[in-house]
């Protein structure tokens, strides 16, 4: 008999202000997660929850009967950032609080102690697996726009005790940049930003110019205009071995979208999560799951691909 999946709660990738965000969380306390991942991960400029902040908030889900993991920032480039990252290693392993690295520098920092390689480390094959497993990787996320035949090869040769996380659901993190795209857009520095991200709960909308919706600006990170559903592969990733399905945050019906997971893999189906819940102009998309282009939509086996952009 198969073991039931975990669901995860991706680190919050947008700003939002910090009652928002401690709301938010404590209703997840209540919800059917099993695990929460904390911090910011998008821009150190972000500030309305400090590090102790999200410690606080850590042992208060912990508490709670929720496993918490602290993730690193993914694009560490100051000295500043490098003490900060450092800053919460340390408090995180005083706390007992597994860490999530998201940066080579964050793996290095760990000094073999285990953590969770984040998708954003780029584990592409059996090889990269096997040193970060050495490293100290107890868990491991394969990027977004890895394909299921070459996720069952890793899964064929992952290291004994090695745990696989793969994300079902959420706008899809595809680059990071030093820039601010969307200070750039408010036409302000990065440095003198406003904190403008923090009126884009889900993002900001970057269409073409021929007006079909393109990709999600957040700050220095770029997103899929499209939402990432894998509901249907619940039962194809449980007999591939994936221990943890991996939900992304966005601003509202979050709960009802966990709810829908947490049915569907008590029975061993699909979650078929309707399309009110999804984010505000958002489309399905699984292309890359097939094989295909990310933005893709394909409803069942056989039928043609969509492409969600046209």
């Amino acid at each position: 008999m198969m073991n039931l999946l975990k669901i995860s709660l991706a680190p919050l990738a947008y700003y939002w202000t910090k009652e928002t965000t401690l709301d938010f969380y404590r209703t997840a306390m209540q919800s059917q997660v099993d695990i929460v991942y904390l911090g910011e991960v998008v821009c150190s400029r972000r500030h309305v929850m400090k590090l102790d902040d999200w410690l606080a908030l850590a042992l208060e889900l912990r508490d709670a009967g929720k496993e918490v993991v602290m993730s690193s920032m993914t694009l560490i480039d100051s000295e500043a950032d490098r003490r900060n990252m450092h800053r919460m290693i340390d408090k995180a392993g005083a706390e007992g609080v597994l860490v999530e690295a998201n940066d080579f520098s964050a793996v290095r920092a760990m000094q073999g102690q285990p953590f969770v390689a984040g998708p954003h480390l780029n584990v592409y094959h059996d090889g990269t697996l096997a040193w970060l497993s050495e490293l100290g990787a107890c868990r491991f996320s394969p990027p977004i726009e890895l394909a299921r035949d070459d996720l069952a090869a890793l899964q064929q040769t992952r290291p004994v005790g090695m745990q696989t996380e793969v994300q079902v659901w959420g706008r899809m993190a595809l680059a990071f940049s030093s820039r601010c795209f969307t200070a750039r857009h408010h036409r302000l520095t990065k440095d003198n930003c406003e904190f403008r991200c923090g009126i884009y709960p889900d993002g900001l909308g970057l269409a073409t110019r021929d007006g079909k919706d393109f990709l999600t600006i957040n700050g220095i990170q770029t997103q899929s205009s499209t939402c990432l559903d894998l509901g249907a592969q619940l039962p194809e990733l449980q007999t591939l071995g994936v221990d943890i399905v991996r939900l992304q945050p966005q601003s509202s019906h979050m709960f009802d979208i966990i709810a829908e997971f947490d049915a569907a893999r008590r029975v061993g189906g699909n979650a078929r999560v309707v399309p009110d819940y999804l984010p505000e102009h958002a489309s399905r998309s699984n292309g890359y799951w097939r094989a295909e282009p990310g933005m893709q939509w394909q409803d069942v086996i056989g039928s043609q691909p969509q492409d969600t952009a046209s």
